[in-house]
């Protein structure tokens, strides 16, 4: 490949990694033409953005990143293929689910979500419970939700009970 390709390859891929926050690097390699076509379809209804890349471009793409991706360097070896996400948690549960008819492949390497690096294959689990930033959202608002119900609730049924106790009391 000449070097001005190469250099064309770096800037396609900086930019690809650019639009999302959260990277997964998987090893796919063992599976064949079916599950792979398999793993890309639910990559797509998952919106995850799945590429095979060479791992020294993606070591040069990462480089030229704002942002710091040192921490998977030492993973680029082997076959490398990328789930790329705006949902922390989506590219990992992709995998379990995957995983329910294949129990081996693909395999975790390591991942970038929201700026913090997993690295290993025991961190699959950790990242498929991370909560999306809507789920978070989420809980918050219904935790503020709470007192205010309970209030309304007691206010409620306060005045049930008082308007029973006066009405009571008028009538003898």
């Amino acid at each position: 490949m000449k070097k001005e390709d190469k250099a064309q390859v770096i800037e396609m891929i900086g930019n690809t990694l650019s639009q999302y926050s959260c990277v997964y690097l998987v090893q796919t390699q063992g599976l064949n033409a079916e599950k792979t076509s398999e793993l890309r379809r639910a990559c797509f209804k998952g919106d995850i953005k799945m590429l095979c890349v060479k791992n020294t471009l993606l070591k040069e793409a990462f480089k030229n990143s704002e942002l710091d991706y040192s921490g998977l360097y030492d993973l680029l070896h082997g076959e490398t293929t990328l789930l790329l996400s705006n949902t922390g948690n989506a590219p990992a549960k992709l995998i379990k689910n995957f995983r329910k008819k294949d129990d081996t492949l693909p395999m975790l390497k390591g991942a970038f979500v929201e700026e913090s690096v997993y690295v290993g294959e025991g961190q699959l689990e950790a990242l498929a419970n991370i909560k999306s930033k809507n789920e978070l959202i989420a809980d918050v608002v219904a935790l503020l939700q709470s007192p205010a119900k309970n209030v309304i609730s007691a206010l409620q049924s306060g005045g049930n009970k008082l308007h029973g106790i006066l009405e009571t009391l008028s009538n003898k």
